[in-house]
């Protein structure tokens, strides 16, 4: 008896709970050591007080980088700017801090909680959130829920690219139209529909659309390069790693190091950061995302357009024989 089918059931057995524990490890990992990593947060006001409030921070080793500001109106503008989440302004009445919930609202609250500790009981704390994310969604849940289906759109064009074996500019049209479209749909629902993001629309359609370049562009050129084993590799940095390393539901700098860094390396984190310097903050910030997103897709349709890759199942149809001459 041959033992080839022996062998492929035990490769089965053993690799999907490999699979699940490392998609354990990509998702609830960094979900579990959520805390602030070189947080940037700002400090504003009369210098003896500020240095005091600064000292505060610097007591928690490696857990914020703190920007010090000559007053409020340059604290404002640096969280406009996204250089820091947040600040926290001295006055004769007490501290003041400016929050942004649209950067993040687990920061926002996690500043809140950190100045409120670090002042006496009976000081009051008032708080101005400067950029607020939108009523449709307070929370940033649906910013946060929007990176897996992109990411999974991003997939879906680029695996079916492959599998129906469209090449060159075929395939390169195929992948464009595919995510500019995803990025209409997704606008109209997150935008107009939900209230989700604001900002200008064809804007945020167009960032929705980059980024599904990017992710199905990738995929594709991978399997472009290796075959049809490349889904898989796109499926393990776009989805299994792209989309928890994101920290779009959180922020970058509260995930564990380096996968933070790592995330705004990849298409969905690089997406995600920047719909929201384009959905809330006019674009401010938003420059190392663009550059993230176009390298992925100039990568991606390089090698969809050039690289010769070798056929898939389907394509490899066996030629028909010629008939046999009789005498």
């Amino acid at each position: 008896m041959s033992t080839a089918p022996n062998r492929r059931a035990v490769a089965v057995i053993l690799l999907i709970p490999l699979m699940v524990t490392l998609a354990l490890w990509a998702f609830a990992w960094p979900a579990a050591r959520i805390a602030p990593r070189d947080l940037p947060v700002g400090v504003a006001g009369p210098a003896s007080a500020a240095q005091q409030l600064q000292q505060r921070f610097d007591q928690r080793d490696g857990a914020f980088d703190v920007h010090r500001f000559d007053d409020e109106a340059d604290a404002r503008a640096a969280i406009e700017d996204r250089t820091v989440y947040g600040a926290v302004v001295v006055t004769p009445q007490g501290p003041h801090l400016l929050t942004a919930s649209a950067a993040s609202p687990v920061v926002s609250q996690l500043l809140r909680e950190a100045v409120t500790a670090s002042v006496p009981e009976d000081t009051p704390v008032r708080v101005t959130d400067v950029v607020a994310a939108p009523p449709g969604d307070p929370r940033g849940s649906a910013l946060g829920a929007s990176v897996l289906p992109l990411a999974l759109a991003g997939m879906a064009a680029g695996a079916v690219v492959t599998l129906l074996g469209l090449r060159g500019a075929r395939a390169a049209a195929t992948l464009i139209g595919a995510a500019a479209l995803v990025g209409l749909a997704a606008t109209a629902v997150a935008h107009s529909w939900l209230g989700a993001l604001t900002g200008d629309w064809w804007t945020v359609a167009g960032v929705l659309a980059l980024t599904v370049l990017a992710i199905g562009s990738a995929v594709a050129g991978l399997a472009a390069l290796f075959g049809p084993r490349g889904i898989g590799l796109g499926a393990l940095l776009m989805v299994l790693l792209g989309n928890p390393f994101s920290g779009v539901t959180s922020a970058p700098e509260l995930l564990p190091e380096p996968v933070g860094a790592i995330g705004q390396w990849l298409p969905p984190g690089a997406g995600g950061s920047l719909l929201r310097s384009v959905a809330f903050f006019d674009g401010s910030a938003a420059g190392a995302a663009v550059l993230t997103l176009s390298l992925w897709t100039l990568f991606g349709l390089a090698a969809v357009l050039f690289a010769r890759r070798a056929p898939t199942p389907a394509e490899q149809v066996e030629p028909a024989r010629e008939p046999a001459l009789t005498g």
